[in-house]
């Protein structure tokens, strides 16, 4: 009969391996990168080991929580320093499906790491308001400006026309000067 931790190291494998490429994606769109995305992976899972007793029955939100934490201590950390690239400076021939991929992870680069955190977490991820806000151990007052802020700018730099809604009159058919 195996003993707790050898059953404990099998869960918590198992969950390696059926989520890492999930895991993968969401620290790709925190950090950009996929060699920082690799290592903030990494660091997650080395910090949830610890603790996978406790939290093996749903570790999922602690994970989350790590990476989106890890992120925006790795971001403040390296906000002054050079940033490597995965790819060449030349310009590559890309159809449109990739240039609009380009542009959004262009966008998303350019917000800040919490409003970064948000979107990923809420548009991405799927996350509740609650769940994101637990996840970053911020108030859901926060998740909701920040994601209004992110979103607003995400719109700005995407050159995205906000969807115009129309007015109580016109939605209901009524003409100006006319009462409903």
């Amino acid at each position: 009969m195996p003993d707790r931790d050898t059953e404990l190291r099998a869960q918590f494998e198992e969950y390696v391996a059926a989520r890492r490429q999930a895991l993968l994606r969401t620290a790709y769109l925190l950090t950009g990168q996929h060699a920082d995305a690799e290592d903030l992976v990494q660091l997650a899972l080395v910090k949830a080991m610890p603790h996978w007793a406790k939290i093996a029955h749903d570790p999922e939100p602690y994970v989350r929580k790590v990476l989106a934490r890890e992120s925006v201590s790795r971001w403040r950390g390296r906000r002054w320093r050079e940033v490597t690239s995965d790819r060449l400076p030349e310009r590559e021939q890309v159809g449109a499906d990739q240039t609009d991929r380009a542009a959004v992870r262009t966008a998303l680069l350019a917000l800040a790491p919490r409003q970064r955190a948000v979107v990923v977490l809420r548009y991405f991820d799927d996350l509740t308001e609650v769940q994101t806000a637990q996840a970053l151990g911020i108030a859901v007052g926060t998740v909701k400006s920040q994601s209004r802020d992110a979103m607003t700018r995400l719109r700005g730099l995407l050159e995205v026309d906000p969807v115009k809604v129309p007015t109580s009159g016109a939605a209901h058919g009524v003409g100006e000067g006319e009462t409903p």
